[in-house]
């Protein structure tokens, strides 16, 4: 399970991210250098990016002398700025790619990986469609094109509209290795039809005006207006909703780490906000929708 991981640092590299959401704007230069100024520079997960900007909004109100800037853009965006000298943090919504390792390591880095949190990645529709629960592999045959009407599932007889986000995103990639391809070593792909959304924001969006679609999206970005569907991992399984709850006690199956990256052992002024992020921190976790760390 990924919280009793929480505690590891794991060598890492690549990450992706949002759109860009500054909480205070600095010069650009490279991360050692930013660093040195007294600046964070901060970039990836568009799933991390509200949580990743109260963390430092908070934390600059407790240490005025610290300047945090926060950019989203994907765990891939994020982790390709940490590469490059450009980011001191990267935030990422999935586990470093061995080829992002590789990357990191010819570039002469040790990256380290940080649990920061916990997410669930909730499947959602419009609260207009019936249906009430689905299993992954249901879930891995709508999203691969295999079943096209809701009524194959337990609905009316409407096409399936799938909506995804792009693959720069982390949530992207965790969705495709955990959910369609089911965790196995498989050429399965997201169906063609698939309408790739640039944002968290946009699934939710889509899904709200279309009685037709199917999205999925972070815990945290959830809202009243959308009917989360209950997954279970398989036939002989129970059908969960997601929530902090269930990501703790291991039932629901479409759970996963958030991670914050940093190139190689963080400097003192990033090791001191990371520490603050994974114990005081933490108290925003569960505010913001996410699941903190230990059950904190």
């Amino acid at each position: 399970m990924w919280l009793t991981a929480a505690g590891l640092l794991v060598a890492s590299a690549l990450v992706a991210g949002c759109s860009p959401q500054p909480v205070q704007a600095q010069a650009g230069g490279a991360a050692n250098r930013a660093s040195a100024q007294g600046t964070i520079e901060n970039k990836g997960s568009d799933t991390l990016v509200n949580l990743a900007l109260a963390w430092a909004e908070a934390y600059m109100q407790a240490k005025p002398e610290v300047h945090i800037s926060v950019t989203g853009g994907g765990t891939g965006t994020g982790i390709a700025a940490m590469l490059n000298g450009t980011a001191d943090i990267a935030n990422a919504s999935r586990e470093i790619k061995p080829e992002e390792m590789k990357t990191a390591r010819d570039k002469g880095m040790t990256p380290q990986q940080f649990v920061v949190a916990g997410d669930a990645i909730a499947i959602i529709v419009n609260p207009e469609n019936p249906v009430q629960q689905l299993t992954l592999q249901q879930l891995s045959d709508i999203y691969t094109g295999k079943i096209r009407s809701w009524r194959e599932v337990g609905g009316e007889n409407r096409p399936i509209v799938l909506l995804s986000r792009e693959s720069n995103s982390g949530t992207y990639v965790y969705f495709l290795e955990n959910v369609i391809r089911l965790g196995k070593k498989s050429d399965l792909l997201f169906s063609s039809d698939t309408l790739l959304m640039p944002s968290s924001e946009g699934i939710s969006a889509e899904v709200r005006q279309n009685p037709n679609a199917i999205g999925y999206d972070g815990l945290g970005y959830v809202t009243s207006d959308q009917k989360v569907i209950a997954v279970a991992k398989d036939n002989k399984a129970s059908h969960v909703l997601p929530s902090k709850e269930t990501v703790t006690d291991g039932t629901y199956p479409i759970a996963r780490a958030l991670y914050m990256v940093t190139p190689d052992e963080p400097s003192d002024q990033v090791k001191s906000y990371l520490d603050w992020v994974r114990t005081e921190g933490q108290v925003m976790v569960a505010q913001l929708g996410f699941v903190p760390l230990h059950g904190q």
